[in-house]
């Protein structure tokens, strides 16, 4: 949600900026600027031991931190081995990427790699989330039981 938030109001502030008057805005600007919002990494094989901070300070010679972030169990709170570390800029991102991957970091080597959008898991509540039909709700589908 935050990211389509920035990519309007980048869209706007370059409509406002150019003027509609002038003529369209130029695609290229746009897309530099879209590209340049944020980079998020992830880090694997992390040490228990590996905090947000210490994430953080590993990565901050290259570039602009937005964010690191160690993820932890929800249960334990103890760190799961992994963690995503969010860059200012795509360059930064790349020369962290080319730099840490197979490093050590805290007594162990790290794995670094562009981190994926999490798909959505489907899940639309209610028994089953399907959409319904003759086999979910005790219809006739052939079933033997």
């Amino acid at each position: 949600m935050a990211f389509c938030s920035r990519i309007g109001s980048l869209v706007r502030q370059s409509i406002s900026g150019n003027g509609l008057a002038n003529g369209p805005t130029p695609v290229m600007s746009m897309l530099n600027a879209v590209r340049c919002i944020s980079s998020k990494l992830f880090i694997g094989g992390l040490s228990y031991g590996t905090d947000d901070q210490s994430l953080r300070d590993a990565f901050t010679s290259f570039g602009d931190v937005v964010e690191a972030k160690v993820i932890t169990d929800r249960d334990t709170g103890r760190s799961r081995g992994f963690g995503f570390v969010n860059f200012a800029c795509d360059e930064s991102a790349t020369s962290a990427l080319s730099s840490m991957d197979g490093q050590e970091l805290n007594g162990r080597n790290i794995r670094v790699s562009y981190a994926n959008d999490r798909p959505s898991s489907g899940f639309r509540g209610g028994y089953g989330g399907g959409a319904g039909g003759a086999g979910d709700f005790g219809g006739d589908s052939g079933r033997s039981y």
